[in-house]
């Protein structure tokens, strides 16, 4: 320690060294705070799905492929049915949504056709009765 001289005529004189015992204190409070609170949470338990447990799809999609002529080609079980125009694909799709009212229906559509023919002949679908429409998409 420093000590406090009178008789040369300086002050006092500051002290350069710090205390660093607090801030230990503190900081393995904090450690012994984290250590005993830290078992007593508990994870979030997550159910997930397994492969064994998947249903088997019962019915075989129907494909509505659009051409790049937007001429609408309905493909069911591997053969085509028919073709359509899109005000005829409403009353197609009352028809088997009635028949089958779980059958899913997949769109495949040309590349250049324009996004806002997939989404009219998709609400077509919708407002006719098919509860599950898909679009189809290829991978590279």
């Amino acid at each position: 320690m420093a000590s406090i001289s009178r008789k040369s005529g300086r002050g006092r004189r500051a002290m350069a060294d710090i205390n660093v015992v607090p801030y230990i204190d503190v900081m393995l409070v904090l450690l012994v705070i984290f250590m005993v609170t830290t078992p007593m949470v508990n994870p979030g338990v997550v159910s997930l799905p397994t492969v064994g447990g998947a249903q088997v799809q019962p019915l075989p999609p129907v494909l509505i492929n659009i051409s790049a002529e937007e001429v609408i080609l309905v493909k069911s079980e591997g053969r085509a049915d028919k073709t359509l125009s899109r005000q005829e694909l409403g009353a197609f799709a009352r028809e088997r949504s009635e028949l089958a009212p779980d059958e899913p229906m997949v769109i495949a559509a040309d590349k250049s056709i324009k996004y806002e023919v997939v989404m009219d002949v998709m609400a077509r679908l919708k407002e006719n009765g098919v509860k599950r429409v898909g679009l189809a998409v290829k991978s590279n």
